[in-house]
């Protein structure tokens, strides 16, 4: 029956195997930061975040979406640094960088306002425990949404959408990249599965709307669907503040559990990734092999045009 429904060809080029990580099981640290309008404190606030998370054993240290910056279409120019001009023109990097060569530790550095050119984006880097560049991830999705009355934010008026999904493999494992509005989009994390990722990590900062109904739930639905592991990590909440985020920085299991969390406050989660769960649950429930190839299909764009 299972050769009826072709589950092989529910994914166009058919899934990777999910790799062998380098370690199986690590702490993870998610940095819930307060941000300011001062971009030196920032930089100087979010390296005693990744030191201390480092010091309570994290090999994979997380920092939220625009964590130098206010978040604001006003600051996104103003605070936004040239990544491949090198250091000098890129503080936040070179310190993302410098503290993953000293602690040896793997970094997600959240997000920050890139220039490139004459383009702004919303960009996330990925440093090794050499402190190299292993990868940069331009969110796909710009947040761009109208709640009368509630909440209206336009990313599009001043940033431009990236246009690669990114995967890349670290010393702890295989991870898969969204920013904020990237995790709506389940075909993301369909395809970042499909490419045999492990985690995906999302910086984001939900707002007072739609936080407390979505972004849990999101998280949840992008893990379970996809049995791996989901990581989140947003600001702290400044209640005066323009833009007011939700918080709640979280670890979901590739079963949907909550593995760890917290509130809105300023906080450091320390919490224990074990890829074993990945292959039980996997187990448990063969989704891969039970699809219908024959009734669906997702297509890999990026992987098909390079095949």
């Amino acid at each position: 029956m299972a050769s009826t429904f072709k589950p092989e060809q529910a994914r166009v080029p058919p899934a990777l195997q999910l790799p062998s990580p380098p370690i199986t099981k690590f702490k993870i640290g998610l940095c819930q930061l307060s941000v300011t309008a001062d971009k030196e404190r920032n930089i100087v606030h979010a390296r005693a975040a990744i030191e201390e998370a480092a010091e309570k054993g994290a090999k994979l240290v997380v920092l939220p979406e625009i964590w130098n910056s206010p978040y604001s279409n006003d600051s996104f120019p103003i605070y936004a640094e040239d990544i491949d001009a090198g250091p000098d023109a890129s503080p936040s990097t070179a310190m993302l960088s410098e503290a993953a060569r000293l602690l040896k530790i793997t970094i997600v550095g959240g997000s920050i306002p890139e220039r490139s050119g004459d383009k702004l984006y919303n960009t996330c880097c990925i440093f090794d425990t050499d402190g190299k560049l292993k990868a940069k991830h331009r969110k796909i999705h710009l947040f761009d949404i109208d709640i009368p009355g509630k909440i209206t934010f336009k990313e599009s008026q001043t940033l431009t959408a990236g246009e690669t999904p990114t995967v890349v493999d670290t010393e702890v494992g295989r991870i898969g990249i969204g920013i904020c509005y990237d995790i709506r989009f389940q075909e993301l994390a369909m395809l970042y599965a499909a490419r045999g990722a492990h985690l995906i990590c999302y910086p984001g900062a939900f707002n007072m709307t739609t936080g407390p109904l979505h972004w849990e739930l999101l998280q949840r639905a992008r893990a379970v669907d996809n049995q791996l592991y989901v990581a989140t990590c947003a600001p702290a909440r400044d209640a005066g503040g323009g833009y007011v985020a939700w918080g709640h920085s979280t670890l979901i299991g590739p079963f949907g559990e909550v593995l760890a969390t917290t509130e809105h406050d300023e906080a450091i989660i320390i919490s224990e990734i074990d890829y074993s769960q990945i292959d039980l649950r996997r187990t448990n429930l063969p989704l891969e092999k039970q699809r219908r190839g024959d009734l669906y299909q997702l297509v890999d764009v990026q992987r098909s045009s390079s095949q």
